[in-house]
């Protein structure tokens, strides 16, 4: 078995590449390696997000929880892809849940240490946030996808508040008129 520090795991890691060997041994200061259970949460919708996330096994799935109906997964996060955006960004407070469906251990860096880390060298944080972001275009896109799945083609399905008041079928954007109405 060959065991990596967290330093060499986010060397090695795509999220990371380009990091200097410096910037990196910060980063992995603020970091733990962590368990858990299959169907234990990582943390739950409206409590201070702590941490940024690194899944290095298992699968994590993102739920929001619907009264009526309780949890649903909006989203899947497997082994090497990044999770928790929420501790970066204000007011540091999770949007939705998270759920192990199988054991899983996950690096987490610590959000208060890694904003520190982030504010005290201005390139790291700008670098940081750049690929935070583009993790957050990824995943809203691929919800646009989903939500485009699930509502179907015009006329289809589709729910009356997501088409225009022209009746044309083509979806009505907030400061955008659908095409042919002036």
């Amino acid at each position: 078995m060959n065991i990596r520090t967290i330093g060499e795991y986010l060397r090695g890691h795509p999220f990371f590449a380009g990091f200097d060997h410096d910037s990196l041994d910060e980063l992995a200061g603020c970091a733990l390696n962590q368990h858990i259970k299959a169907g234990d949460y990582l943390f739950h919708e409206g409590d201070v997000a702590e941490h940024f996330y690194v899944v290095t096994r298992g699968r994590i799935v993102v739920e929001a929880f619907i009264p009526a109906s309780g949890p649903h997964v909006l989203d899947s996060v497997a082994e090497g892809e990044v999770l928790g955006w929420s501790g970066l960004i204000p007011p540091h407070r999770w949007l939705f849940d998270a759920r192990a469906v199988a054991a899983a251990s996950v690096v987490a860096l610590d959000a208060t240490c890694l904003r520190r880390k982030c504010d005290a060298d201005p390139r790291l944080g700008y670098d940081f946030i750049q690929r935070v972001a583009q993790v957050m275009s990824h995943r809203l896109q691929a919800t646009r996808v989903r939500l485009l799945d699930l509502y179907g083609p015009p006329g289809r399905g589709t729910p009356a508040s997501m088409t225009s008041a022209t009746g044309s079928g083509e979806a009505a954007r907030p400061g955008r008129e659908p095409a042919g109405s002036a």
